[in-house]
């Protein structure tokens, strides 16, 4: 069983292979309010103002290069929508890996604290 206190402890690192649907599956019940969306590890966070949302950017911006695992990002007003992808994955077919859950996993745990 996956739990996202594993995945929090972990750092991304080299994959070559995408996780197989039943592993998806598993992962994703780790992660609350992450799907999978046209084969993206996709949440959308809302916030109650352009402020609050691009503290949010910033403070996922900060984990995703110390990860070194960069998600597509969309930012509007009050709301930030992250997608998860591996592109190197599959000889190069992409997918979703291992990564794309530590990640997801580490900026979840940046919604709730006080991001000034």
């Amino acid at each position: 069983m996956i739990r996202r206190e594993d995945l929090l402890k972990q750092h991304s690192h080299p994959v070559k292979v995408g996780l197989a649907e039943p592993v998806l599956k598993e992962y994703l019940s780790a992660l609350e309010g992450w799907i999978l969306q046209d084969d993206r590890l996709v949440r959308s966070f809302e916030f109650k103002n352009f402020y609050q949302t691009i503290a949010f950017v910033n403070a996922a911006t900060y984990v995703i290069h110390q990860e070194d695992h960069h998600p597509e990002m969309l930012v509007t007003y009050n709301r930030c929508t992250i997608k998860f992808y591996t592109h190197s994955v599959n000889d190069g077919r992409g997918g979703i890996s291992e990564n794309d859950f530590i990640c997801a996993a580490k900026i979840s745990s940046l919604v709730g604290q006080e991001l000034h």
